[in-house]
């Protein structure tokens, strides 16, 4: 009896489950979009103001890297259940 309540919970999770993996993929796609249009921008207003490109690239680095934490810390949340 315990077996079939189990799988009855585990085909009622499925559509939350499913709509909650569609939207983590669609936030990392579009926070990665949006993230290079930034750097973009922000680049450009460092050459417009003198900045060499070379400079300003290596200043628009840490747009990237917050990304790259962000994921990391929302990866790991979810692989380790949010328990430390």
């Amino acid at each position: 009896m315990a077996e079939s309540e189990n799988v009855l919970a585990l085909v009622k999770s499925t559509p939350n489950l499913v709509r909650l993996a569609l939207s983590l993929s669609w936030t990392y796609l579009t926070l990665g979009w949006k993230v290079r249009k930034a750097r973009r921008a922000f680049e450009k207003q460092l050459m417009e103001q003198g900045i060499s490109k070379k400079d300003a690239k290596q200043l628009s680095l840490f747009l990237k890297e917050f990304k790259n934490n962000i994921t990391i810390t929302v990866t790991q949340g979810l692989t380790s259940g949010g328990y430390r």
